[in-house]
């Protein structure tokens, strides 16, 4: 390792935990990941073994280096709490209230939409301060998504997120996969996707005027009357659990009041690439702008964060 490190940066979620050994200008020198998420620990104790565990020999190796977390990490059931800092916010704002575990290591706070009911994000926030770090021209106006477990929909305007929307789309296709009557008629095990055109048949089946809920119920009785192969029912779950979430966000993006009197609105999509090209399917379907397509900016994210609060 050629390059000086100077800075761990941390991506602690429920289920994992994602290390990265950052150089000058952020680069990624080394990356480590363990199954030690947020959600698996118990006390102190063990958030300190499980961090030790993980990068004792970058720390070790490079004497003084600093530490900067994000996510789960500074829940309610993390290490430490790190209250939620509201919208409007910019990296400054986050920087700010980052939460001192020592003098080497801080933990990033999550962010509160609290302009109506309740949102809020943790690690999110950091990976929307690092897409902003790689694509400037996103800052001036621009809706930010990024879909997972619980999707989120970021507005963004002059460098500041100044609201977000939360959909448990993932967490609903996991339920509904794994634990609902829909599940008896699907394949025990996940597979690669059958092909594009039962998602695409679900994206169509969320543009009708049916309740989800009667629609979901549909899901079963298409596989009873074999319009619908066993291997097909995931990707069209998949396409009208996502097309209602893209249809709902779409229809905010194209409100006067919430675009400035702009459609034009740039759009970008933030995660993993294969769940990402599902949204920016749907997205094009229901007639939105083409996204920018990111993967992990969540390292970019620390690293400016760290720089703003003068780590690295």
């Amino acid at each position: 390792m050629t390059q000086r490190a100077r800075l761990i940066a941390l991506d602690w979620g429920s289920t994992r935990l994602r290390a990265f050994l950052l150089g000058a200008d952020g680069e990624v020198l080394a990356t480590r990941e363990s199954d030690a998420g947020a959600s698996t620990l118990g006390g102190t104790d063990a958030f300190a073994r499980a961090l030790e565990d993980l990068v004792g020999s970058w720390r070790a190796q490079h004497a003084g280096i600093k530490l900067l977390a994000c996510g789960m990490v500074g829940s309610q059931h993390g290490w430490r709490e790190v209250p939620y800092v509201p919208c409007p916010a910019d990296a400054a704002a986050l920087a700010a209230q980052a939460l001192p575990l020592d003098d080497a290591f801080w933990i990033i706070p999550g962010l509160v939409d609290d302009a109506g009911q309740p949102d809020v994000m943790r690690g999110e926030e950091t990976q929307i301060i690092g897409a902003l770090a790689r694509h400037p021209e996103l800052s001036a106006d621009a809706c930010l998504v990024l879909p997972g477990t619980h999707s989120k929909w970021a507005r963004v305007r002059d460098g500041r997120v100044t609201g977000f929307a939360t959909h448990m789309t993932g967490e609903l296709y996991a339920l509904l996969r794994r634990q609902s009557v829909l599940s008896r008629l699907m394949p025990a095990d996940d597979g690669p996707p059958a092909s594009d055109d039962a998602f695409l048949r679900g994206l169509d089946a969320a543009q009708e005027p049916a309740g989800l809920g009667r629609q979901l119920f549909g899901v079963r009785t298409l596989g009873l009357f074999k319009q619908l192969r066993s291997e097909e029912l995931p990707d069209y779950l998949s396409g009208l659990l996502i097309g209602h979430e893209v249809a709902s966000e779409l229809g905010d993006l194209r409100r006067p009041e919430e675009t400035g009197g702009a459609a034009s609105q740039r759009l970008a999509l933030i995660g993993d690439p294969a769940l990402c090209r599902r949204y920016a399917l749907a997205i094009g379907r229901f007639g939105g702008p083409s996204p920018l397509l990111l993967d992990n900016t969540a390292p970019a994210g620390l690293w400016r964060l760290a720089q703003t609060m003068k780590l690295a």
